[in-house]
């Protein structure tokens, strides 16, 4: 019997973009019709990516998220006592796994605060959602179904009470520059002086390091990649050989990115019928499917003073190799 209690304590709303989010079609037209090819990377999670995704936080060479969630535990407890919020809002909350450790430091501080995560898999923040409310009895979990690449200010957010915005994952790193600033001026216009940010970035380093992280030696960050283009055989009844397609993670230090690429084995044409295309890939052509920029503290502290931000705490990973800040909107 469905428990109304806890039924209540869990709502979602959608949020409409405010600004025109690109489709799959029109992404595909402007990336792989274009020299050098490329492609947004949100299109590796449907489900399968997202299992592969899950698959390779597992994986020993992927240090990223086992660090990141080594630092919430280490500092939960400080972050949610500094912060003293009433509410916290994540974007790209997925599975909400993280955030746990956020949670519990509330619970240990008998500190409650109400939940708001944001992004685009409805049924994956319902069944997180489920469990939260179920673990934590003081915990009210608003659902926010949208895409924040398409905006932030339609956020159906409370006026009252102080506010703590989570961005985790290093995700910022996949945006360009540009876009990364702009990302972060929303998140600052968004902030009232006593809200904070708390953000999760990953750091320049060793870039042996930083490519077995995006090419384990299992092939599970290879599959994932490799994935992107069957989603596009399936989306655009596309017929891309995936499997003639090689994984490859370069770290470019010139501008402190990983870049993931796919290199075709062998020249072929790919028809993609849902887009009336067809277009010839080279042998070693290949397309660029994600960059994730790394941050030194230097260029972490510029680009926050840029959107309008201040670096008010910062928690770093052993060697840094990882960083978690909490940021305030400047005066």
């Amino acid at each position: 019997m469905r428990n109304p209690e806890k039924a209540a304590r869990l709502t979602s709303a959608a949020v409409a973009p405010a600004t025109p989010v690109s489709t799959l079609a029109e992404d595909v037209r402007a990336g792989l019709l274009s020299r050098p090819r490329w492609l947004p990377p949100k299109y590796f999670y449907d489900d399968r990516g997202s299992e592969l995704f899950e698959a390779i936080c597992e994986t020993p060479e992927y240090y990223p998220s086992r660090t990141e969630a080594a630092l919430l535990a280490a500092h939960g407890r400080e972050i949610m006592e500094y912060a003293r919020c009433d509410h916290m809002l994540e974007l790209g909350s997925g599975s909400s796994r993280k955030t746990r450790h956020l949670l519990d430091a509330c619970d240990a501080l008998s500190q409650a605060c109400s939940y708001w995560p944001f992004d685009v898999s409805a049924q994956m923040m319902l069944d997180a959602g489920a469990a939260l409310v179920q673990d934590y009895p003081w915990l009210d979990v608003h659902a926010l179904i949208g895409d924040y690449t398409g905006g932030l200010s339609n956020l159906p957010l409370p006026t009252t009470g102080r506010r703590l915005i989570v961005f985790l994952g290093g995700t910022l790193g996949n945006f360009e520059p540009g876009a990364a600033r702009g990302m972060l001026e929303q998140i600052a216009a968004l902030m009232r002086d006593d809200d904070l940010l708390l953000l999760g970035v990953d750091r320049v380093k060793d870039s042996a390091i930083l490519e077995a992280a995006y090419d384990d030696a299992a092939g599970t960050t290879a599959a994932f990649n490799r994935n992107v283009l069957r989603v596009l055989n399936r989306e655009l009844g596309g017929d891309f050989p995936v499997d003639s397609y090689r994984h490859r993670a370069v770290f470019d230090r010139a501008h402190a990115r990983i870049e993931m690429r796919l290199a075709a084995r062998h020249a072929h044409r790919v028809t993609l019928a849902a887009l009336d295309t067809t277009f010839d890939i080279a042998a070693d052509e290949e397309i660029v499917t994600e960059f994730s920029h790394k941050f030194t503290p230097q260029s972490l502290d510029a680009l926050l003073a840029d959107a309008g931000l201040a670096l008010d705490r910062h928690f770093e990973a052993p060697a840094g190799a990882y960083s978690l800040v909490l940021a305030r909107r400047r005066a």
